[in-house]
Parts: structure tokens; sequence; C-alpha cells
């Protein structure tokens, strides 16, 4: 898959939008809007979106009616995630979105470079890709799924790259999350520099 990174366009590949609550990381329990931006060459084999994956079987939307649907849904926060977000160009649609005074966060894997404007960046890094050092200096939030406990090792390998006050967050895959809770609570009652992030919106069962 080619990333896009550098086309400009007036286009994006997008899963779906949907308004609900932010479920993960440090703004959990805030109303949001989501936009979920198709295509993505990450391959976490316990990603819970894999059909964001091929951005070819999405439509291609206008970004002006994103932006208008966010806008009109009320939200305060408007999320781009994905699939993996940053292979696009997302300059415009973050300034048409921060000129309807919206909020604008973003969730990614760090894999390619970040463009556009952003409030507050989550970085999730993933073995199967690293992300690139320029986009962990950017991070507001690291935030690392922890499937083994070799991921404790790769959550510090990331935490050494990143800028003095971004938040950590440890997070329980959530097929394993009752065995690997139990690590998760020991590690950071020892590097209390961590957090604990759970996925609350499949707890609550909402979207």
């Amino acid at each position: 898959m080619i990333p896009e990174t550098k086309i400009s366009r007036d286009t994006l590949p997008v899963m779906e939008c949907f308004y609900s609550i932010q479920g993960e990381g440090l703004h959990t329990g805030k109303a949001a809007y989501f936009i979920r931006l198709a295509g993505c060459d990450v391959g976490c084999h316990w990603c819970d979106v894999k059909d964001s994956w091929d951005k070819n079987t999405h439509p291609e939307k206008k970004i002006s009616d994103l932006v208008k649907d966010a806008k009109n849904s009320g939200a305060p926060i408007v999320i781009i995630t994905g699939g993996e977000p940053t292979m696009y160009d997302l300059s415009k649609i973050t300034e048409d979105l921060k000129n309807e005074k919206l909020a604008v966060h973003l969730e990614t894997s760090g894999a390619y470079p970040i463009s556009g404007t952003f409030d507050w960046i989550c970085l999730s890094p993933k073995k199967t890709k690293a992300p690139l050092a320029e986009s962990l200096l950017m991070a507001d939030e690291l935030k690392v799924v922890i499937y083994n406990k070799d991921d404790f090792n790769w959550a510090e390998k990331n935490a050494s790259g990143i800028k003095m006050n971004c938040k950590l967050f440890l997070q329980p895959e959530w097929s394993k999350a009752s065995d690997v809770m139990p690590w998760i609570t020991d590690y950071i009652k020892t590097n209390p520099a961590w957090r604990v992030s759970l996925q609350t919106h499949k707890y609550l069962n909402i979207r």
C-alpha cells in the first residue's frame, strides 16, 4: 500500500463516522465525533477494525462534507482515527475543522509523518511497523497495547523517544485483558510514570 501523505486532496477514504464517547486514554469519557479513515498497512493481528485496512472497499468522501457533518453533530471534539490516518495529507481537513472552532485529535501508530494541526495526538506504536522518531516527538499521549510481557520493553523503548510532558498509558489487549491486567498492575506499581488505559466503550457496550 503506497502512502499518500504528500498528495493534496479534497476527498478521503472513510470507513465510518459516528458521534460517541472517547473510550480510551487521557480523554476517556468525553463526547467526541469520530472520523475513521480507511487504509492501513501496519497489520496488527489483534486489530479490532480490520475492515478498515483496505481503502478500496470504502468510499471517498468530500472533506467539506466530513467537516459539515462533524460540525452539525454538536460534538466539541473530532477524533481522526483509522486505519492509519497519517497515510494521507490531513492538512486540509484539520484546517477546516479548526476553522469551525472544533478541537481536533489524532489517533495514529506513528508509522508515517504527521500532517495537519492537532490539539491532541495519541500515538500507539506497533511492532509490525515501528513509529518514526519525528512522530514520537509530536505525541501528547503514548498508548501501548500490552499483549505479552515483551510489550513492556516495547513500551519503554518508545517512551525513550517522546517529549517531556507526554502522558504514558498501558492498555490491555481486549481479548487477553483478564490475563494481562495483573501484569500491568504490577508494572505500574513499580513504574508509576505509566497509567492504565481501558477500552471503557467495550465494557459499557457503546460504539
